[in-house]
């Protein structure tokens, strides 16, 4: 209950009455009138709308930069707000406004605020920062007249200065975080907006409110949103519920839990097989990654999902919850057909089981799409070959965009099994009639997807022959 309360400028913000559907972009324009932050492409993609929320980390605040445009406005509950109206602090620029303004990186200036934010987001990370860094930073900001190379420049340099005010009251700031406490619900039954406290608040919330629409990052539902112009007029938020994005380890596996955001996850998945580090990099924008879920790209289901067919191949099982039962099962069994999953109504994606490869499984994960950064996906691969003596013993080969739901290539697999990775060189895939869309025609993906089985077969001999000389 109560009101949404927020951080900004050192200050406590409390809010109580909003829309549901709200997102921050608008709440900053035309409400508090704050006109710094641009509105742009409104899809989460040019980055002209990027500021930066600050969590409590390890006694002090992790700032990350994300898209205003596609986050709503209830998601910052519990968070500090930091946005280029707030850098300047009496009559100076902060250090990344004034390096912008030194390296002459700015032309039209439509585009500034978002990469100085970026920027600002990257000093926060505490490191020595090198220019692959800032190039990697900035992907998901766009300038169409100044060009790049001034501005990563100014990142450099901005970037390895010395602490800036944020800096200094990182623990006062935490403390006021910290005070923020309890569910949050704003609003009636019939329009309302939630961010349970707890995994358990939340399992409930959603059961007694199985029409509601369920947020996690908001990079999928906000396009609803702002594109589609689809109200939302009952919201409940995963953000906030404490234990929904723990991420474990044991032995064999690893565990994630639903709300653990693409940023969270990285270290672990690039660590349980390091293909995945090169995926991760492509599944939208840091911005993006900040705030989008692994469970949530589970849940919505889409057939061009960049992580299901990567987790269908590494054999992952998917936890259930409904109120407090819970079930679980094969990842590719959750997909039952277009834009149809097997959840029911209040149902939630809980948790994802991976199983860590073992030492003769060799693990490949590609993704095709018309450019590297922040693209949607023309077609996904993800291969498991389980190889001893150059013998495939076992395969699990998953596609996206080639069926109406991400799916295992069964006969290709059967077919594998058996055979010499020498022999399995003139294997083809039989398994899919894709169809042609704005993304790829279906010869163009029945062609790439017989041409990554063969990569990722020539990379298995390579892989293998690596293991016999070690």
């Amino acid at each position: 209950m109560g009101a949404l309360q927020f951080i900004r400028r050192g200050e406590l913000v409390q809010i109580a009455q909003f829309a549901p559907d709200q997102t921050l972009l608008d709440y900053l324009r035309l409400s508090e009138k704050s006109k710094g932050t641009k509105e742009g492409c409104n899809e989460g993609d040019c980055g002209a709308c990027t500021v930066v929320l600050g969590t409590p980390h390890h006694g002090g605040v992790r700032y990350q930069a994300v898209n205003a445009c596609i986050l709503l406005l209830g998601q910052i509950h519990g968070k500090e707000l930091v946005t280029v109206d707030d850098l300047a602090r009496g009559g100076v620029l902060h250090p990344v406004q004034q390096a912008m303004v030194d390296a002459h990186a700015s032309q039209c200036g439509f585009c500034t605020p978002g990469f100085v934010m970026s920027l600002f987001s990257l000093k926060h990370e505490g490191r020595k920062v090198s220019r692959t860094d800032v190039v990697e930073q900035i992907a998901g900001n766009l300038c169409r007249c100044t060009g790049y190379r001034p501005i990563v420049d100014a990142g450099l340099a901005a970037c390895n200065t010395p602490a800036d005010y944020w800096h200094v009251a990182q623990a006062e700031t935490c403390a006021k975080l910290e005070a923020i406490q309890g569910d949050l619900f704003v609003g009636d039954t019939h329009c309302f907006f939630a961010a349970p406290a707890s995994a358990d608040a939340l399992a409930e919330c959603c059961a007694d409110h199985p029409t509601a629409t369920i947020v996690s990052g908001n990079t999928d539902v906000g396009l609803w949103i702002t594109k589609q112009m689809r109200a939302q007029p009952r919201i409940i938020y995963t953000g906030r519920a404490n234990g929904f994005a723990d991420i474990k380890e044991h032995d064999d596996h690893i565990s994630i839990g639903a709300g653990a955001t693409y940023a969270d996850a990285e270290a672990i998945l690039v660590a349980l097989a390091p293909d995945l580090g090169g995926l991760l990099k492509r599944i939208g924008s840091r911005q993006v990654r900040a705030s989008g879920t692994i469970g949530g790209n589970i849940a919505n289901g889409s057939p061009i999902g960049d992580m299901p067919p990567a987790l269908i191949a590494l054999g992952a099982t998917l936890h259930l919850r409904g109120g407090p039962y819970y079930h679980h099962m094969p990842m590719e069994e959750f997909f039952v057909a277009y834009g149809q999953q097997k959840r029911k109504p209040g149902e939630l994606v809980w948790r994802i089981d991976i199983p860590k490869p073992k030492p003769n499984q060799i693990f490949r994960a590609y993704k095709i799409s018309k450019r590297f950064d922040q693209d949607i996906s023309a077609l996904m691969a993800a291969f498991l070959l389980t190889v001893e003596d150059s013998v495939i013993q076992d395969a699990r080969i998953a596609f996206g965009g080639m069926a109406a739901t991400p799916k295992r290539a069964s006969k290709t697999e059967l077919a594998l099994k058996g055979k010499t990775l020498t022999e399995a060189q003139h294997a083809a895939l039989d398994d899919f009639t894709p169809l042609s869309d704005m993304r790829a025609s279906a010869d163009y993906r029945n062609d790439v997807a017989n041409a990554l089985l063969k990569k990722a077969l020539l990379e298995a001999v390579g892989a293998a022959n690596t293991r016999v000389l070690a």
